[in-house]
C-alpha cells in the first residue's frame, strides 16, 4: 500500500536516493532534451513563456533548452548530486540571470500561485506521487498554463541485437537491485503508461492529450554503452554489490564497439509527451 504520509515520504526519500553518485555519468551520456519540446509547448501557449519550471530536472539537460526561449527558467531537483552538476554548468556559463536551479520536491515547489506558464517533467514524472504532485502543479500554473511530462523509449533505436543486449543488461540489473535491497529501501516508479490517465482523472486540467515525436542524436560506442550504465537500476545494483554485472557490462560495451565500428552514428529516440492545460 502506498498511501499515508509516512509511507509516501519514505518513497520520496528512496526515489531521491536512487540518483545519488552518478550525476556526471548521467549528464555526459543521456540525450539532451529535444528542441521539439520548446516548439510544441510554446505553440500551445501561444506566446513566449514568462516563466518555465522544469521539475525533476536532474542535471539540467531538460532545463537549458529553454534558455533564450523563456524570460525566466527554474530547474527544480531534490537530488543534491544531480543538481550540483547543473549548478556547475550554470557557473561555467557565466551564471545567466534568467536561469537558476533550486532544491525542491514535486508536491511542494515553493513557488507562488498562478506564476508558471509551462511546467515540464523530463524523464521524471514517474518518480513523483501523482495526486499530490498534480495538485501542486495546477496551483502554480497560470490559467492557460501547460504541464507536460515527456519520456523517451528505452533503448534508443539503432541495431536490434544491441538493443536486445541493452534490455537484458538493464532487466538483470533491476532484478538484482530488487533481490539485494529490502522493501523499505526500494524506490518506486509509477507507470509511464498511466500518466495520461492521471492527468485526466485529476480533474485539474481542462484539456489533455498525448503527442509522439522523434529525435536523432549522434552517439559513439562509448556513449551508447554508458547510456545503459546511467540507468538507475543498474547503478543501484552496483551500489548493493552486484559485481556480476561488471562482466555483463563489459560484454555489452564490446558489442557496442562492434556495431559502431569506430564511427559515430545517428541514434533514434522516440518521445511520448503527455500534457494538460489548466
Amino acid at each position: 500500500m502506498l498511501g499515508g504520509t509516512y509511507v509516501n515520504q519514505q518513497i520520496r526519500n528512496n526515489n531521491v536516493e536512487r540518483f545519488k553518485g552518478f550525476g556526471t555519468l548521467y549528464d555526459q551520456n543521456r540525450p539532451a532534451a529535444p528542441f521539439e519540446v520548446v516548439e510544441i509547448l510554446t505553440r500551445y501557449l501561444g506566446k513566449k513563456p514568462r516563466f518555465v519550471a522544469d521539475v525533476g530536472c536532474g542535471t539540467g539537460l531538460s532545463t537549458w533548452i529553454w534558455l533564450d526561449h523563456a524570460e525566466r527558467i527554474i530547474g527544480v531537483e531534490p537530488s543534491e548530486d544531480m543538481r550540483s552538476v547543473g549548478i556547475g554548468k550554470w557557473e561555467a556559463a557565466g551564471k545567466p540571470d534568467q536561469l537558476r536551479f533550486a532544491s525542491g520536491m514535486s508536491h511542494d515547489l515553493g513557488l507562488p500561485d498562478d506564476s508558471v506558464d509551462i511546467l515540464t517533467c523530463s524523464q521524471s514524472f514517474h518518480w513523483m506521487e501523482p495526486k499530490t504532485t498534480l495538485k501542486e502543479f495546477a496551483r502554480v500554473l497560470r490559467p492557460g498554463g501547460i504541464f507536460a511530462a515527456y519520456d523517451c523509449d528505452w533503448p534508443p533505436a539503432l541495431d536490434w541485437q544491441l538493443e536486445a543486449a541493452y534490455q537484458q543488461l538493464v532487466s538483470t540489473a533491476d532484478q538484482l537491485a530488487a533481490d539485494l535491497s529490502n522493501a523499505q529501501e526500494r524506490a518506486h516508479k509509477w507507470s509511464k503508461e498511466g500518466h495520461m490517465n492521471q492527468i485526466q482523472q485529476s480533474g485539474l486540467f481542462r484539456y489533455s492529450r498525448e503527442i509522439v515525436f522523434h529525435h536523432y542524436e549522434r552517439f559513439t560506442a562509448d556513449r551508447y554503452a554508458n547510456l545503459a550504465l546511467s540507468q538507475g537500476g543498474l547503478q543501484t545494483a552496483l551500489k548493493l554489490g552486484a559485481t556480476e554485472l561488471n562482466e555483463m557490462a563489459d560484454d555489452f560495451r564490446r558489442q557496442a564497439e562492434l556495431v559502431f565500428s569506430g564511427k559515430s552514428k545517428e541514434v533514434l529516440f522516440s518521445y511520448r509527451m503527455r500534457m494538460g492545460i489548466v
